[in-house]
């Protein structure tokens, strides 16, 4: 099992849920963030005076999947997730030791 997060601009987000549905992504977790990478934040202007916003609104989007589904999800959120532009994103794959079905007691694949 692994895990795959991936930090994606905010429009993007229905399309990508979307396609990771119809990729037989069951389920994930959406959580608001902000940080940088490259791009380093912009300048933005607020009643005549310039300032940087160093911190860029983005999606974190959590999935866990089987072994099977890693390379279609993923290959699913870079091809929906892209733009071409400073900013996309970044997908992080990470193994995952267990997973536990708190309401059942259910582990590893059967509690996904």
């Amino acid at each position: 099992m692994k895990k795959i997060e991936a930090v994606i601009r905010h429009y993007k987000l229905e399309d990508v849920k979307n396609a990771l549905t119809q990729a037989k992504v069951e389920g994930m977790t959406v959580t608001e963030v902000r940080g940088f990478g490259r791009q380093r934040g912009h300048k933005e202007m607020y009643r005549g005076a310039e300032y940087t916003v160093d911190f860029l609104p983005k999606v974190k989007i959590e999935v866990v999947v089987t072994e099977s589904l890693v390379k279609e999800a993923v290959e699913t959120i870079m091809r929906v997730a892209r733009t071409g532009q400073i900013g996309d994103g970044k997908i992080f794959i990470t193994d995952l030791a267990e997973v536990i079905r708190i309401r059942t007691g259910e582990t590893g694949e059967s509690a996904m």
